[in-house]
């Protein structure tokens, strides 16, 4: 976590951009040390695939295409998928999770693909189980196209998917009823690898295991379904060091590391991104309801001496600066004033900054208009962030840096 001495610098540098309410900040310098790290750290038998959901800005992404020249990306969300896809004319996407059949065929025929099937062809899609199997073949079928996927396997997560090698198999020999769909490969993840407690057998344990199942997964696959053998996260990838079966590795969280990926496998890396905010009101605290009889909570610990009143609150985030400062229970969350309890000796000020840490990107990222690009003690730029989106409306125009997007294909 950076010293007291990283905050003020923060904090000075968007006062002088002229910014004066709750913001996201990107340190620039910070990313790319942890792209050097991640470059360093990722097997070389493995390709980085990029998962968009975490880095939802465009300008973000394309730093980290760039740095592994890579057109892999993983998307979640298909308003996201359409921006991704405008954006890198040559991005190959791969879903994280199975879409509804009807949400796909929407997409396409009215949705944020509707009228680009070269786009659509760029996209791989998740199947996890027969039933969905059929179903992506009678859309493929009734539209008339193909559609390109992986089959989702399950290597020890048991968050859905094929839960064995002859399911897999059973599956694969059902695949050739289906002429529109073309199998190219399978998806697993393993984020519960290093969560596994010693006392059950460890990270160790379970990394062999889920490493074990991924080669027999693989091995049911043809020689024509082996584009992409798929696994890893953020917390994981960087655990391999030779070659398990997998030819590609997801990441994405990892580049501004959240505190929810504060793992011994990333532990090389910092803290990129900032929730910065101004200090509304400094005060010496009372109880609401309790005024003079406020001391007794004090006294038991309950309650602070000092406080602050912040612009906003309620982010999925933890305090980060001013040191010591914490969220009061008693007193609770707000979205619009935020309690924060101080330390007695704390010398924060109204108008100062006080700065949380995310503890996930993808879902914060999306809840503020742009990004603040701290670089070199000052705020260099601001990027925009993809919005929400929505599977109907037209598309939001999303604009990387001040260049207009190239066309869809």
């Amino acid at each position: 976590m950076p010293d007291d001495r990283y905050f003020p610098r923060l904090s000075k540098a968007l006062s002088d951009a002229g910014i004066y309410q709750p913001s996201l900040v990107l340190d620039l310098d910070r990313l790319s040390g942890n792209i050097t790290k991640i470059k360093r750290g990722l097997s070389d038998s493995m390709a980085l695939r990029i998962v968009d959901k975490s880095l939802p800005c465009i300008p973000l992404l394309e730093r980290v295409r760039d740095a592994f020249k890579t057109n892999r990306f993983m998307t979640f969300h298909l308003p996201i998928s359409a921006e991704v896809l405008h954006a890198f004319p040559d991005a190959e996407l791969l879903l994280g999770k199975p879409m509804p059949v009807a949400a796909v065929g929407h997409a396409i025929t009215e949705g944020v693909l509707a009228g680009n099937k070269p786009a659509s062809k760029r996209i791989v899609w998740l199947i996890d189980t027969n039933e969905r199997l059929a179903a992506y073949g009678a859309l493929a079928a009734e539209l008339g196209i193909q559609l390109r996927f992986c089959f989702e396997v399950d290597i020890g997560l048991h968050r859905g998917g094929y839960p064995t090698p002859a399911a897999l198999e059973q599956a694969l020999a059902m695949l050739k009823q289906f002429p529109g769909l073309i199998c190219e490969g399978i998806m697993s993840y393993e984020a519960h690898i290093t969560h596994v407690p010693t006392f059950l057998g460890g990270g160790r344990k379970a990394q062999a295991k889920s490493t074990s199942l991924l080669r027999q997964f693989a091995a049911c696959l043809g020689a024509d379904q082996r584009k992409i053998i798929n696994t890893g996260g953020s917390s994981t990838s960087l655990l391999y060091d030779k070659w398990i079966a997998a030819n590609e590795a997801s990441m994405g969280s990892a580049f501004v590391l959240p505190v929810d990926f504060d793992v011994p496998s990333l532990s090389d890396l910092q803290p990129a991104m900032f929730i910065g905010t101004p200090v509304l009101k400094v005060v010496d605290a009372k109880m609401p309801g309790l005024d003079d009889k406020t001391w007794f909570l004090q006294m038991l610990g309950l309650f602070p001496r000092r406080g602050c009143f912040i612009y906003g609150g309620k982010w999925m985030a933890e305090p980060a600066y001013p040191t010591g400062m914490k969220v009061n229970k008693i007193m609770g969350y707000s979205t619009n004033q935020q309690f924060m309890a101080l330390p007695d000796d704390s010398t924060i000020a109204p108008d100062d900054f006080a700065f949380f840490r995310p503890t996930q990107s993808e879902f914060v990222m999306q809840q503020f208009g742009s990004i603040a690009v701290f670089s070199g003690n000052q705020i260099i730029d601001r990027w925009p962030t993809i919005p929400f989106g929505d599977f109907i409306e037209e598309r939001t125009d999303i604009k990387a840096h001040s260049q207009a997007r190239p066309a869809l294909v």
